[in-house]
C-alpha cells in the first residue's frame, strides 16, 4: 500500500538530509518526495510517499517524531485530498508528427514549453494516474527526457494538512 505523508519541520539547513537519511537507515523507500516553505516562511512541508504495509508508515511516524526539528506528522491515507505533480517530457517530433503530438498533449490540458528542431517539450500537471496515462500514450520510444517532481498533496475543506 503506497502512504501519502506531509512532515511539517523546522526551515533549517540540513532537515531534509536528517530526515531522507532516517528513511535510508531504516530500509524504507521514498517513491516521492517534495518539500517547500508554506505559508510561514519557518516552516516547510515535504509531502513523502512511500509503500508498504501500515506498520512501515507507523514505524516510520514514531522515528520522525524523534528528529527535533520535526513539528508533525501527519498520514493522509483516506483524506479527501487534492494532489499535482509537474512533469516535463521532451519527445521526438518529426514535423509530420507534431500535429499529432499537439492534439494528445491537449487532451491532457498539457503546454508546449519548448519547440526544437526535432523535439516538442511538453509540461503537464496533474495528479499520478494523468500524467502516467499521457507518459503511456505518449509512448516510451518517442520520450527522448523526462522528469517528475514529487507529489504534492492538500486536504480539501477547512481540514489543516
Amino acid at each position: 500500500m503506497r502512504h501519502t505523508i506531509s512532515v511539517l519541520v523546522e526551515n533549517r539547513p540540513g532537515v531534509l538530509a536528517r530526515c531522507a537519511g532516517l528513511f535510508a537507515r531504516r530500509g524504507f523507500n521514498i517513491e516521492s518526495l517534495a518539500v517547500s516553505t508554506t505559508e510561514d516562511a519557518t516552516i516547510s512541508r515535504m509531502t513523502i510517499v512511500v509503500a508498504g504495509p501500515e506498520w512501515v508508515l507507523e514505524q516510520i511516524q514514531k522515528q520522525l517524531y524523534k528528529l527535533m526539528d520535526v513539528i508533525k506528522v501527519l498520514d493522509h491515507t483516506g483524506d479527501a485530498v487534492v494532489s499535482r505533480e509537474l512533469a516535463l517530457m521532451k519527445v521526438k517530433a518529426r514535423p509530420q508528427d507534431r500535429a499529432e503530438i499537439m492534439q494528445v498533449a491537449s487532451i491532457f490540458r498539457a503546454n508546449i514549453v519548448d519547440v526544437g528542431d526535432d523535439t516538442l517539450t511538453i509540461e503537464v500537471t496533474g495528479d499520478e494516474e494523468k500524467i502516467s496515462a499521457l507518459e503511456n500514450l505518449l509512448g516510451r520510444q518517442r520520450i527522448v527526457e523526462m522528469v517528475r517532481t514529487g507529489k504534492v498533496v492538500l486536504v480539501r475543506g477547512a481540514k489543516p494538512t
